[in-house]
């Protein structure tokens, strides 16, 4: 069984507060992989994570060294972006998380897959730098083993040029970076 992970494919991070023209144009992609993986695997849903803030956000140590309110819970920026809402289906997964990376992915996974075998995990979202990094890492520590792509085409960072560290970052961590995977 493979599973997609989507990491917050959200309006803030789109085109919103924390948007860039990187991250815009990954959602297009993002929603035309995510599409695609439940045509492959019409019967596995996808997780996807939320990054998710209160309304005290800036008294956090990520609101202190990130200054700029978004993803807050019930804001129209917390919400996917409508790319990629319009293609979720009823039995995807959403996992909101209030950090960059979710401690209980790890066990989301392991309930999608039930009793199934799974045979590789791919990652997709924004932002390859700080969030999907963080997630891939954990997913690794739990899951030596298992092969992970990073489909790096459906992926923005916060610059591309942090993008393309977090790649080579997590190239050296034994994942598989995919480009032009569709």
């Amino acid at each position: 069984m493979k599973l997609l992970v989507a990491i917050d494919l959200q309006k803030d991070f789109t085109n919103g507060a924390l948007g860039n023209a990187e991250c815009d144009a990954a959602a297009d992609k993002a929603a035309e992989r995510i599409n695609a993986f439940h045509n492959e695997n019409p019967d596995v849903p996808v997780v996807f994570t939320l990054d998710t803030h209160t309304n005290a956000y800036m008294d956090t140590q990520e609101g202190k060294n990130l200054p700029v309110i978004h993803c807050v819970r019930g804001t129209e920026g917390w919400k996917l972006d409508p790319r990629i809402e319009a293609v979720r289906r009823d039995d995807d997964i959403l996992v909101e998380k209030p950090a960059f990376g979710s401690a209980e992915l790890p066990a989301v996974l392991r309930k999608v897959a039930g009793d199934n075998e799974i045979e590789q995990i791919e990652f997709i979202g924004i932002c390859t730098d700080i969030c999907v990094i963080s997630n891939a890492m954990i997913i690794k520590a739990n899951f030596p083993e298992m092969p992970i792509v990073i489909n790096a085409d459906c992926c923005a960072g916060v610059t591309p040029e942090s993008h393309e560290n977090a790649l080579n970052a997590m190239a050296v961590c034994q994942m598989k970076i995919e480009r032009n995977a569709g």
